[in-house]
């Protein structure tokens, strides 16, 4: 089945059994004895990449910033800084929880790993999720986390403002975000870890379901889509993200369903990392260091798969790893003990201290 065949129902399924996963909760690390508290500042950034979305969403986003022990002590030292990306139907404020901020950051510092600021911004949108598309329906949430978020915390903080000495994360639909920012941003960010990546490729399969299909023809207001099940809510933020329609009011979204189905579905699919890949080969060779993992009773493990395999054929050095565990499972303990240290590893510490 060709990905222009996809229905609507069936990617449904797919994105509801694998991002509504984040919801869950997680395997809490044990508190690593020794570990020195770290501070948790709540800022507002303003998106200028967000200004002027169709659905309103807020251009003023929280970002939750987590500064090491360090930081408040050493007034002439600079740190990299990790942005990591939360999945889809959380923010900023939930993603925290679910990788148990800051004691993880905490622990993984207490283990070793060199000290450096952890930034977590929110791009939760109406339907719950922006995807970290560039969308005139969502705003430019591409550029937000590249430009906007980046450019904010090296004004406000003791950064040091190279790309080597910035790193990128995501989960789920933040894994999603950090493929795809990954992939066309080498010039902001130098190493590059991908967890349980969602949304890679487009899908196929399945039978459409009429009931479904007549309940987000329905849905007119934020308030409607706030009713609507996961699967559906999904469905939306995915439309709003990859078919945006400035002349569609008042969702300013083209479906996949109905006679435009066809075309709606090769909008979806050429927002496929698994699809666009091969156009970001030189840009992806540009990276200090690039990690991906993935639970092995994850569904989302055969994609992660292949994006290792592209990697791989093209002879880009990156780590691979298949854990045991399901899509959230692990993803505070793997924070604490493989992507901290991943970046300790890997980004630059060069200007720590001037």
């Amino acid at each position: 089945m060709t990905a222009q065949r996809v229905t609507a129902m069936a990617f449904i399924v797919v994105l509801a059994s694998s991002v509504g996963l984040s919801q869950v909760k997680t395997t809490v690390p044990d508190v690593v004895p020794g570990a020195r508290p770290a501070t948790v500042e709540r800022i507002t950034i303003h998106g200028k990449a967000l200004e002027g979305n169709l659905e309103a969403d807020a251009a003023d986003r929280t970002v939750l910033v987590v500064l090491p022990p360090s930081y408040a002590r050493e007034r002439n030292r600079r740190y990299p800084v990790v942005y990591a990306l939360h999945g889809y139907s959380i923010g900023a404020e939930q993603w925290s929880q679910e990788i148990h901020v800051p004691q993880t950051i905490e622990g993984a510092f207490a283990r070793g790993a060199n000290e450096m600021i952890v930034v977590l911004p929110d791009s939760k949108t109406v339907h719950n999720g922006s995807m970290y598309s560039s969308s005139a329906t969502t705003g430019d949430f591409e550029n937000f986390i590249a430009r906007d978020v980046v450019f904010g915390i090296d004004a406000h903080y003791r950064t040091i403002p190279n790309r080597t000495s910035r790193g990128l994360v995501g989960h789920s639909m933040g894994g999603y975000g950090a493929s795809r920012i990954g992939m066309k941003h080498p010039d902001v960010f130098g190493s590059l870890y991908i967890m349980s990546p969602c949304c890679l490729s487009a899908r196929g399969g399945g039978p459409a379901n009429p009931a479904n299909e007549e309940a987000l023809a329905a849905v007119k207001t934020a308030e409607d889509s706030a009713a609507l099940p996961f699967g559906l809510r999904a469905l939306l933020a995915s439309a709003a993200a990859w078919s945006p329609n400035p002349n569609n009011p008042p969702l300013y979204l083209d479906l996949p369903i109905g006679p435009n189905q066809q075309s709606v579905l090769a909008r979806w699919a050429a927002n496929a990392p698994l699809a666009f890949i091969d156009q970001y080969i030189p840009n992806l060779r540009q990276y200090r260091a690039i990690a991906v993992d993935v639970g092995d009773q994850d569904n989302l493990k055969v994609d992660t798969g292949k994006l290792h395999e592209v990697l791989t054929n093209y002879g880009i050095e990156h780590d691979f790893e298949i854990y045991p565990g399901t899509h959230t499972s692990k993803v505070a303990v793997r924070f604490q003990e493989n992507v901290m240290p991943f970046f300790s590893r890997t980004l630059s510490f060069e200007s720590a201290k001037r």
